[in-house]
């Protein structure tokens, strides 16, 4: 790691509900010393950090204070969650173009005062935005990541977890590909206690059919506009999740997250960001995993990237 680096340190751009909620949710989980809020609203960015230092007795020891991008230039992570938020009846991709402009502003703030440290991108269209930030950074691939599937991943194993009456931590499974409608649930490599989803169904008691299955998938894809419709917005949960990438990435963890990042071949995709499977510690990305999807699996996954490449055709990246 570059010596000129906080290993400790945090920059949140945008101090949005997703933004100071991310903020929030690194303070109390203990994730980082030092966190700087960042924001085209300087009031904003400082007024929320106020109200956060106001619960510094209740946590860890951390610093948290309002600043510019120059304060940037010796965080370890980088966390984006500056843009234009979506809207009800609005999909991600929708967001495509007026997110692109931004993010131009905001990669070429960052790379002016900090060239070393991890990009995570969590604005949405995420997947796109990730590459983006990658194409235009000129940052190494494992140094840039999206938020990706979490979000997504999280969901999926808590609506299993309701459903099968088993608590979410014992319950695995992956959503992977777009962060998004295309996105893909992973139900062959699906398991409760080392037992596949399959296998576990029959001793369940609970008469599951491959349409209740199918329901839970749809639930997950569906969460943040049913989220949005209700209440505006998406932000606890997807905070929960960049803190948790956010730890992973401090403490070294070796942790397996379904981030988005740069796709070198991956099931035959390559120039583009997609989510799958991903070992991630202090370098960002480790390694990420190429693990045997079933065929119909690997075919929704392709598809998904070709959706997501249709959109990318209409970017200048």
């Amino acid at each position: 790691m570059n010596k000129n680096l906080n290993p400790n340190k945090i920059a949140v751009i945008g101090a949005g509900g997703v933004g100071a909620t991310t903020a929030y949710a690194l303070m109390v989980q203990g994730v980082g010393s030092e966190i700087v809020l960042i924001d085209v609203n300087k009031e904003k960015a400082e007024g929320e950090a106020m109200d956060l230092r106001h619960g510094a007795s209740f946590v860890n020891p951390v610093d948290i204070y309002a600043g510019d991008y120059k304060d940037l230039a010796d965080a370890k992570l980088i966390v984006i969650t500056a843009g234009a938020a979506q809207k009800p009846g609005e999909s991600r991709l929708d967001l495509v173009k007026k997110n692109t402009g931004i993010f131009k502003n905001i990669i070429s703030s960052i790379t002016e005062y900090n060239q070393e440290g991890i990009l995570l991108v969590v604005t949405n269209p995420v997947d796109i935005l990730t590459y983006l930030s990658y194409k235009i950074s000129g940052f190494p691939a494992n140094r840039v990541i999206g938020s990706g599937t979490v979000l997504d991943s999280s969901r999926f194993r808590s609506l299993l977890s309701k459903n099968c009456n088993i608590a979410a931590s014992n319950v695995h499974g992956y959503i992977i590909g777009e962060h998004g409608d295309s996105e893909v649930p992973v139900w062959s490599l699906t398991n409760i206690a080392g037992t596949k989803i399959e296998n576990y169904c029959p001793i369940c008691n609970k008469g599951c059919t491959e349409h209740d299955l199918e329901e839970i998938s749809d639930q997950v894809k569906n969460a943040a506009y049913e989220i949005i419709d209700k209440k505006g917005a998406t932000f606890y949960a997807v905070a929960l999740g960049v803190s948790r990438i956010a730890r992973a990435i401090l403490r070294d963890e070796n942790a397996v997250l379904t981030v988005s990042s740069l796709m070198e071949g991956y099931y035959g995709i390559e120039n583009m960001s997609l989510s799958l499977p991903t070992i991630i510690n202090s370098k960002g990305i480790e390694r990420v995993l190429e693990l045997p999807l079933s065929e119909k699996e690997e075919k929704a996954f392709k598809d998904s990237a070709q959706h997501l490449k249709e959109n990318i055709k209409e970017l200048d990246i």
